[in-house]
C-alpha cells in the first residue's frame, strides 16, 4: 500500500458502504510510535456506522484491527462530534463517495472539530474547490462554517448539506484550459487582522508575477467579538477554469512562520499546477478516484503529480469495484483513466 492507515480506512469505509462489501482491517498504523486507531479515525468509523446501520468490531482507541459490516444508508439530518481538532475535512472524505449517490432527497451533517488543521485540507478548499468540483458529476454540496477551529482547541463547527444525484457524471478534463480567475479567502482568528492582510498580500504580489489578479477576501474578527476558541490562521486560494472544474492550493499558520511565507506557498502551490497544465491539483487527484470509480462511464483527467495518496486510493477502489484504472505518466502531468460502474443507491 502506498499510504498510511488512515488514508486506506477512509477509502475503504466509503467503498464498503456503497457496494455492501463488508471488510476487515489489520495491522492499522503498525510501525508508528502510536500504532492503531487514533480519535480521527474513531470519528470517521463512526460516523460511517451511523449513517449505514453499520456493525462494528474494534472501534476503539489503539485498536489494530477492525471489522466493518454495512447495512443501508439512511437518509436525515446528523451531528457528529469529533471530540478534538480532528479534521472536518476529513470525515467529509470517508462519508461524501456514499452520500452523493445516497437514496435520499437530502442529507444534512452538523460537524464539530477542526477545519484548518495540519495534514489535512481546510475547509475553504473542501467548499470552493472539491465541492464545485462534484458538482460537474450531478451533486449538489453546500458547507457552511459557522465557526473555524484551530489545531490544539478544535470547536469548528461545519453545516454540510448535500443533495445526491440518481448517478454520477464521469469527468473527462485532461487539459487545465484557460483561467477565468483565481480567488481566495485569508483568515486570522484570535489573531490581529494584519495576519490575514499579510497573507493575502504574499499571495497576491506572488501570483501577480504570472500575470494574475487573485481576489482574496478577508476574514478577521474583532477581539471583543471573536467566537473561536484558540488562535490560527490560514489562506486558500482557487482557480476555475473555462473547462469548468477548479484547482486550488493552501497553505496553515504556525507558531514562528510568518505571515508572508504562509501566503507565499499557498500562491507557489498553485502556479505549480497551473505550470504543469493540469487539470486538477494532487489534492483533487487523490479525492477524485472512488467518485469516478461509480461514475457511469469512462473518465480521464490529469494531475500534476502520482503522489502516494493516489497510488493508494486507486488500489483500495480496486479492492471493492471491479474497474480498470490506469495512471499513464506523461511529459508534464499524470494521465489518470478510471472506468466506472455507474452504480447508483437508489
Amino acid at each position: 500500500m502506498g499510504e498510511g492507515g488512515g488514508q486506506i480506512l477512509r477509502t475503504a469505509l466509503a467503498l464498503s458502504i456503497v457496494t455492501g462489501e463488508p471488510f476487515r482491517m489489520i495491522n492499522i498504523r503498525a510501525r508508528r510510535s502510536n500504532p492503531g486507531l487514533q480519535q480521527q479515525h474513531l470519528t470517521s468509523v463512526m460516523a460511517a456506522a451511523k449513517v449505514s446501520g453499520a456493525r462494528v468490531d474494534g472501534a476503539y482507541r489503539g485498536s489494530t484491527s477492525i471489522t466493518f459490516e454495512p447495512h443501508s444508508v439512511k437518509c436525515g439530518d446528523y451531528t457528529i462530534d469529533i471530540g478534538t481538532a480532528g479534521s472536518i475535512s476529513l470525515v467529509l472524505q470517508t462519508l461524501l463517495p456514499v452520500l452523493v449517490i445516497a437514496n435520499c432527497n437530502r442529507v444534512t451533517l452538523e460537524i464539530t472539530g477542526g477545519t484548518d488543521v495540519p495534514k489535512a485540507p481546510p475547509i475553504d478548499y473542501m467548499r470552493h474547490v472539491l465541492a464545485h468540483n462534484l458538482s460537474l458529476m450531478g451533486p449538489r454540496l453546500n458547507i457552511e462554517v459557522m465557526r473555524r477551529g484551530h489545531y490544539p482547541r478544535g470547536g469548528g463547527r461545519v453545516k454540510v448539506t448535500v443533495e445526491p444525484a440518481a448517478k454520477l457524471r464521469p469527468i473527462r478534463i485532461t487539459e487545465l484550459g484557460e483561467l477565468r480567475g483565481v480567488w481566495g479567502i485569508s483568515h486570522a482568528v484570535r489573531l490581529p487582522s494584519h495576519v490575514a492582510v499579510r497573507q493575502a498580500k504574499a499571495a497576491e504580489e506572488y501570483l501577480a508575477q504570472l500575470g494574475l489578479s487573485p481576489k482574496i477576501t478577508l476574514e478577521y474578527y474583532e477581539q471583543s467579538s471573536d467566537p473561536h476558541l484558540g488562535p490560527g490562521s490560514g489562506i486558500t486560494l482557487w482557480a476555475e477554469s473555462t473547462n469548468g472544474q477548479r484547482i486550488g492550493s493552501d497553505a496553515l499558520g504556525e507558531r514562528g512562520k510568518p505571515a508572508e511565507a504562509v501566503g507565499r506557498e499557498a500562491a507557489e502551490g498553485l502556479a505549480a499546477v497551473i505550470k504543469a497544465g493540469a487539470a486538477f491539483d494532487d489534492h483533487m487527484g487523490d479525492m477524485l478516484v472512488p467518485f469516478l470509480a461509480l461514475a457511469n462511464g469512462e473518465s480521464q483527467y490529469t494531475v500534476a503529480n502520482l503522489t502516494s495518496h493516489l497510488s493508494t486510493n486507486i488500489e483500495v477502489v480496486k479492492m471493492f469495484i471491479k474497474t480498470e484504472i490506469e495512471a499513464i505518466k506523461r511529459t508534464s502531468n499524470v494521465l489518470i483513466k478510471v472506468k466506472g460502474i455507474g452504480l447508483g443507491l437508489r
